[in-house]
């Protein structure tokens, strides 16, 4: 049985001796490296390249939620198992956010800490029981908000969507009137009804939603009727 290849990245001495002692007393996990902080723990895991990172969050140098953003990029099969002790929802999701598996207490159970590096190694989530609801309450609200933001861009017409695709690609409305063959008088009102129909304040708000539905590149070929 091949082992489950761990590298520990964590700033407190005696917390990361102690995590290395007792998971390797576990028949099927192997510390391949134990780093004091998320630089150092970077330069470890392209070298030993392990199944799994278990890191905190606070450390020098470089910060967990920037280790496992790198992680993600240069060593994609590595999975990244937060333990930490902060709990609020900024840092909780921005982690999950940055691709981490896993999210675990510094209170939790050895057990609770084995059994998500177990998970991610599988590819698997894992996360400390009181913060499941919460993780779940912010992708309802997430999915909520998109799906009315799905009913109010269902409503631009087809000239309001170029115009707002421009946009989003970065183009002011002299641009945009120069590649529709618009006045930028023409295209003002179309933003200006964009902006109504989305129910947002300013462009850039209008652009991050078109981003959401796909728009931003090379605008559709359609009708250039105004």
């Amino acid at each position: 049985m091949e082992k489950i290849r761990i590298l520990i990245a964590e700033d407190e001495g005696i917390l990361r001796n102690a995590l290395g002692e007792l998971l390797a007393r576990e028949p099927d996990l192997q510390i391949v490296a134990s780093c004091p902080d998320g630089r150092e723990a970077l330069i470890e895991a392209l070298a030993h390249r392990p199944h799994v990172v278990l890191t905190d969050l606070r450390m020098p140098k470089m910060d967990g939620t920037d280790l496992i953003r790198q992680l993600k990029t240069k060593l994609p099969e590595t999975a990244a198992v937060v333990l930490t002790a902060f709990d609020d929802d900024d840092t909780l999701f921005a982690a999950l956010k940055a691709g981490a598996l896993g999210y675990v207490l510094k209170d939790a159970s050895l057990e609770q800490i084995v059994q998500a590096i177990r998970a991610a190694r599988s590819g698997e989530g894992f996360l400390s029981p009181g913060l499941v609801i919460r993780v779940i309450k912010e992708f309802t609200r997430v999915d909520q908000m998109a799906r009315g933001q799905r009913k109010l861009f269902a409503q631009l017409t087809r000239r309001e969507r170029e115009v707002l695709e421009l946009l989003a690609g970065g183009l002011r409305n002299k641009e945009i009137a120069a590649r529709l063959a618009l006045s930028e008088k023409t295209v003002r009102n179309h933003m200006s009804a964009i902006l109504g129909k989305l129910q947002v304040n300013d462009r850039t708000e209008a652009a991050l939603i078109a981003a959401r539905h796909g728009l931003g590149g090379t605008p559709p070929p359609g009708d250039q009727a105004q």
